[in-house]
C-alpha cells in the first residue's frame, strides 16, 4: 500500500512539475520585463539628448502569398514626413512592440523561437531609431540643396532647340538609309525617306523655332516614330558608330576643302575688278582725250606747293573710291578752299582719274592728278623694293603657284604688292618737296569729321602721327615679323604695339632730318629674300619707323569695317575716319551690307558715267 503510495506521488511530480514549468515559459513573452522598461528608459534619456525625426518603420508582418504560404517578411514603409507635427519617437517604438506583439499572438509559433525573434527585434529598434536620427539629419541638410539643384536645372528653353532637333533626325535617317540591316526592308526605307523629305521641307531655311511652319512639331514626331523601327531592325550598335564615325570624317574634309575654296574666292573677289568699275574708266578715257590740251588742266595750280594749306596724298587706281574719299572730306571740310588733294594713279588710269575730277571738281578744294611714270628718279637703281618686283624670284613666286616653294597664304599672293603705288607711302619727301606736312589717306576710307586739326598736332620729334591697333594680340609686332631672324628679335619687341596705315600725317621736316627714306631702303635690301617678312607695306612701315610714331587718339581712326561685323557703332559714329580695311570693299557684292551706306551716301549715281555703265546702290 505504501509502495502505491509512492508511486502515484512520483508520478505526480513527473507530470504535474512539466505542466507548470511550460506554463510559466509561456506566460513570461506577455509580460514587460524589467529590460523593457530599461530600454523605454534608455530611449527616453536617447531622446533628451538627440532632436529626431520620425524614424522610418519597419514592421515584421505575414504575408499570404500563393507560392510560399505563412511566411514571414519584412516590410519597409516610408512615411512622408510633416514638419509641422512633432512625432514622440518613443511612442512609435512602444506601438512598435505592441505591433509586434499582436502578430505574434496570431501566429502559432513554439516558444523559443518568439524569444529569439523578440530579441532580435529590440536590436533592429535601437539601431533603427539610431539610423533615422542620423538620415534624417541628413535629409535635413539636403534638402535645400536638392531645391536649388531643381531650380538650376529648369531647362533653358532655346529659340532654335526644334530646328536642331529635326536636324539631328536628318542626320539620324541618313545613317540609317546606309546600314545593310536597313536596306533590306523595303517599307522601312520607303517610309524613312518620305520622312526624309517631310522634313527637310519643314527645315527649308529656317534658323529658328519661329521659323518653322505649324506642321512641324507632327513631322518631327512621325520621324521619331519611324527612326525607332529603324532602331529595332538594325541592333548593330557597332556597325551604327562606324558610320557615324565615316560621316564626321567626310563633313571634316568636306569642311576644310570648301573653307580653302571659300577663302580663294573671296580672294579672287577681292581683287577683280567689277564690270561697272571697268566701264567707267574706259567711258572717261575716251572722253578724256577728246579735250583739248586747255581743257584737260585743272585750276588753282598755285596752291599745289604751299605749306600753310592742308595737303592730303591719295595713290589709288580706284576712281570711284578715290571719288568718295575727296568728297567725303570737302563735305566735312570747314574751310574747303584751304584742303588739296595729291592723286597719284598709274598709266593706265591715269586720264579717266583726271576726266572724272574736270567734270565733278570738288568745290573750292583743289585737286592734283599725276602719274606715276612721270616720277623719273623712281627707278630699280634708287628703289631696292622696284628692284626686287622685277626680279625673276618675284614672277616665280606670283605666277608659278604649282611650285612648292610657293607661299601657301594667298593674303601674301595679293597681286597689289606688285604695284609700285603701294609703296609710294615711302617717298613722300621726293613727291612733295616744298611741304612740311602731309596726310598720307588709303582709297577705302570715308572722313566724317574736319581733318585740319591733324596739321596742328605735336608729334613731339617723330615723323609718323597714327592710331594703334594693339586692342588685340594679332595686331602685336610678332604677327607680322620674324622673330626667329636675329636680325628681328635683337632690334625689335615682339609685344610692341602696331598701328595702321590707311591715315597718318606725316611731318616731312622730321622725315627728312631723320633719313627715314635710307632706312627703308636699308631694311628691304636685307630682306631681299622675304625671310625677315612676307610682302605687303605694314612691316616695313613698322620697322622704319620703330619709334617715331606719335599715338592719336583712336576717334582719328576707326578701322575693320572691312572685315569686321561687329564694330562698335557708337566708335563708328563718333570717328573721324572709318577704314574698309580687308576684303570686304563697300564697291563691292560682298561688302558688309550694315556699313555700306556710309560710303555709298558720298556716291552721286544719278551721274550721268555712272548711269551709262550700270553702277547702282
Amino acid at each position: 500500500m505504501n509502495t502505491r503510495k509512492l508511486v502515484l506521488v512520483l508520478l505526480c511530480i513527473t507530470v504535474i512539475a512539466p505542466i507548470v514549468f511550460f506554463t510559466d515559459r509561456i506566460s513570461t513573452p506577455f509580460n514587460i520585463s524589467p529590460s523593457k522598461h530599461d530600454f523605454v528608459e534608455d530611449l527616453t534619456a536617447f531622446e533628451s539628448s538627440t532632436s529626431l525625426k520620425e524614424p522610418i518603420r519597419f514592421v515584421y508582418s505575414q504575408v499570404e502569398a500563393r507560392e510560399h504560404k505563412n511566411a514571414r517578411v519584412l516590410s519597409a514603409t516610408n512615411e512622408a514626413v510633416d514638419q509641422s507635427q512633432t512625432v514622440n519617437p518613443i511612442r512609435q517604438v512602444t506601438d512598435l512592440n505592441l505591433i509586434q506583439t499582436a502578430t505574434d499572438n496570431n501566429n502559432e509559433v513554439n516558444a523559443s523561437d518568439h524569444q529569439h525573434f523578440d530579441n532580435d527585434s529590440r536590436i533592429m529598434d535601437i539601431n533603427l531609431v539610431q539610423e533615422s536620427a542620423q538620415t534624417s539629419g541628413n535629409v535635413d541638410k539636403r534638402e535645400p540643396k536638392k531645391i536649388n539643384n531643381e531650380k538650376q536645372s529648369e531647362p533653358t528653353t532655346m529659340p532654335d532647340a526644334r530646328v536642331r532637333e529635326l536636324k539631328d533626325q536628318l542626320i539620324r535617317a541618313r545613317v540609317y538609309l546606309s546600314l545593310p540591316a536597313a536596306r533590306n526592308n523595303p517599307n522601312f526605307i520607303r517610309e524613312l525617306r518620305l520622312r526624309v523629305k517631310e522634313v527637310t521641307r519643314a527645315l527649308n531655311e529656317a534658323n529658328k523655332d519661329s521659323d518653322l511652319p505649324k506642321n512641324a512639331y507632327d513631322r518631327l514626331k512621325a520621324m521619331e516614330q519611324t527612326l525607332a523601327k529603324g532602331k529595332e531592325i538594325q541592333d548593330d550598335c557597332a556597325a551604327v558608330v562606324k558610320k557615324l564615325r565615316a560621316m564626321l570624317h567626310s563633313t571634316e574634309e568636306q569642311l576644310r576643302v570648301h573653307k580653302k575654296q571659300a577663302l580663294f574666292l573671296t580672294q579672287l573677289t577681292a581683287k577683280t575688278l567689277p564690270k561697272g568699275l571697268h566701264c567707267l574708266p574706259l567711258r572717261l578715257t575716251n572722253e578724256y582725250y577728246t579735250l583739248n590740251s586747255s581743257q584737260q588742266q585743272f585750276p588753282n595750280r598755285d596752291k599745289l606747293e604751299d605749306p600753310r594749306l592742308y595737303h592730303y596724298a591719295l595713290f589709288s587706281d580706284n576712281l570711284l573710291a578715290a571719288a568718295v574719299v575727296v568728297n567725303s572730306t570737302i563735305t566735312h571740310a570747314k574751310h574747303p578752299s584751304n584742303h588739296v588733294f595729291h592723286i597719284v594713279t598709274d598709266k593706265l588710269n591715269y586720264a579717266a582719274m583726271r576726266m572724272w575730277f574736270l567734270v565733278n571738281p570738288p568745290g573750292k578744294a583743289t585737286v592734283q592728278v599725276q602719274n606715276i611714270e612721270e616720277f623719273t628718279w623712281l627707278n630699280s637703281s634708287y628703289s631696292p623694293v622696284l628692284k626686287q618686283l622685277g626680279s625673276q624670284a618675284m614672277i616665280d613666286y606670283y605666277f608659278r603657284t604649282h611650285r612648292a616653294n610657293s607661299d601657301s597664304n594667298l593674303k601674301f599672293r595679293n597681286p597689289k604688292y606688285l604695284s609700285i603705288l603701294n609703296h609710294l607711302r615711302f617717298y613722300l619727301p621726293e613727291i612733295f618737296p616744298k611741304l612740311n606736312k602731309v596726310l598720307f589717306v588709303d582709297d577705302d576710307i570715308v572722313v566724317q569729321n574736319d581733318l585740319s586739326g591733324l596739321w596742328s598736332l605735336d608729334l613731339k620729334g617723330n615723323v609718323n602721327g597714327a592710331v594703334e591697333t594693339c586692342g588685340e594680340s594679332f595686331h602685336r609686332f610678332d604677327r607680322y615679323l620674324n622673330f626667329s631672324n636675329p636680325l628681328i628679335s635683337k632690334n625689335f619687341d615682339p609685344h610692341a604695339c602696331g598701328w595702321a596705315y590707311g591715315m597718318n600725317i606725316f611731318d616731312l621736316e622730321e622725315w627728312k632730318r631723320q633719313n627715314i627714306t635710307e632706312v627703308y631702303h636699308t631694311w628691304q635690301k636685307l630682306n631681299h629674300d622675304r625671310q625677315l617678312w612676307k610682302l605687303g607695306t605694314l612691316p616695313p612701315g613698322l620697322i622704319t619707323f620703330w619709334k617715331r610714331t606719335y599715338a592719336l587718339d583712336r576717334r582719328w581712326h576707326v578701322l575693320g569695317l572691312g572685315y569686321n561685323p561687329h564694330v562698335n557703332q557708337r566708335d563708328i559714329e563718333r570717328a573721324a575716319v572709318v577704314h574698309y580695311n580687308g576684303n570686304m570693299k563697300p564697291w563691292l557684292e560682298i561688302g558688309i551690307p550694315k556699313y555700306r551706306n556710309y560710303w555709298a551716301k558720298y556716291v552721286d549715281y544719278d551721274n550721268v558715267y555712272l548711269r551709262e555703265c550700270n553702277i547702282n546702290p
